[in-house]
């Protein structure tokens, strides 16, 4: 568990009434905060139906329960929340953001909210995952909720004036894992699903990492809390190479942008070093700034925001 970032509740705007938007076989049934019981139920050879987009408004990602589901807490359900650009600020693209926080906890402010209110302001809509954790959840839970919140933007794009090929995805520590696990782990969808959102790719076009988790099979390196919360205390060999996504890059790995401290004292460096050699090695292109940035868990500073931005543009975004 990272203890040195500072772990707050989710925001609650008290200028609104948040609504939830349950995804019934790609239909919308719009429910209160208060109410569990859908007034409406589509049938499921409905058309599907774009939901509303509304500033700060979040969504369930699955209609009922998501996979591997062990109860009908707030912990056991994945959810999205939106931010967005000013009207005439938007720039067509978008990011999905996943907090840091060992795999146990999430830092929704420092590396939620802060980070989604940033990259709107600079025309960017923004996302913001609340996926599901360890102890009580381990790996595939976290990466099927990573890839839905992807496909969840991106069938709805269109609609909300999103291009479908400007989906990125921006993670921090253990949400970095996240990230490099979702950009080297990917589908192209099943064109045939009855889930709409389903039918959508879970390859994020551009990926971006700060002080990010990476390996789980160096041991001088590894993040131990993060594994073992994401795959439990004694995970097999296979599995831990499996998700040592420095391991697992190709040429088609997203481009990506690096930012981590050499003074970090919870994830070290060599998790990014290693990274960033397997994209360079494999062609893809890559952004690394590599310095003396704060140890860990600094999330929105001068040291790397204007370039991050600057970047993004270059890549249309």
């Amino acid at each position: 568990m990272e203890e040195d970032l500072e772990i707050k509740p989710h925001p609650t705007p008290t200028a609104m009434k948040y609504l939830s938007l349950f995804l019934l076989c790609g239909t919308p049934v719009l429910m209160s905060a208060a109410d569990s019981t859908p007034a409406v139920t589509a049938p499921a050879s409905a058309a599907p139906t774009t939901p509303p987009l509304q500033n700060l408004q979040t969504f369930r990602l699955w209609a009922g329960d998501a996979p591997l589901a062990q109860g009908q807490d707030a912990k056991d359900i994945p959810t999205i929340q939106a931010y967005l650009p000013a009207e005439g600020k938007a720039t067509g693209a978008a990011m999905v953001i996943f907090p840091g926080g060992g795999y146990v906890n999430l830092s929704m402010t420092n590396e939620g909210s802060k980070i989604a209110q940033w990259l709107a302001d600079n025309g960017i809509a923004a996302f913001i995952v609340k996926y599901r954790l360890g102890p009580k959840y381990h790996h595939p839970a976290e990466m099927f909720d990573g890839q839905r919140a992807i496909r969840f933007v991106r069938t709805y794009a269109p609609a909300w004036n999103i291009d479908i090929n400007k989906v990125g995805v921006i993670g921090f520590s253990a949400g970095g894992h996240m990230v490099s696990t979702l950009a080297t782990h990917f589908d192209a969808g099943k064109p045939d699903a009855t889930d709409v959102i389903d039918r959508a790719s879970s390859r994020p076009d551009l990926q971006i990492l700060l002080y990010p988790v990476i390996t789980f099979t160096d041991e001088a390196s590894v993040h131990k809390g993060s594994r073992q919360s994401l795959l439990g205390a004694n995970p097999p060999d296979d599995l831990k190479l499996l998700l040592s996504n420095e391991k697992q890059v190709t040429a088609d790995t997203p481009p990506a942008f690096i930012a981590h401290s050499f003074t970090d004292p919870v994830v070290p460096i060599a998790n990014s070093d290693a990274y960033v050699a397997a994209l360079e090695k494999a062609n893809v292109p890559v952004v690394y700034l590599r310095g003396p940035y704060g140890g860990h868990g600094f999330g929105l500073t001068a040291a790397w925001d204007a370039q991050c931005i600057a970047w993004l543009r270059t890549r249309k975004f």
